[in-house]
């Protein structure tokens, strides 16, 4: 998932975390370069919607503008939940 707005320097990627852990999804979360942040989840399919719906407002601070989502059946088998840097 890509999110776009004000998403960089108002702790989305920490935000982004503590709802993965608190839902039990898996997966993890970074900015780009580009001003957006990225973001896979891996779980529950009512969690990860809950994700996603999660991140189309993010923590107080930020802005969402835009998000692009795509559901694959590719799973990575990943474990916790991480802030990439």
């Amino acid at each position: 998932m890509y999110v776009s707005g004000r998403v960089q320097g108002v702790f989305f990627r920490q935000g982004t975390r503590n709802k993965a852990v608190s839902e039990g999804v898996s997966g993890w979360v970074r900015n780009l370069g580009d001003g957006r942040v990225e973001a896979v989840f891996e779980g529950d399919a009512d969690a990860v919607e809950r994700m996603v719906n999660w991140c189309r407002v993010g923590p107080e601070g930020a802005r969402v503008d835009g998000l692009m989502s795509e559901i694959s059946r590719n799973i990575e088998g990943l474990t916790g939940f991480s802030v990439r840097y």
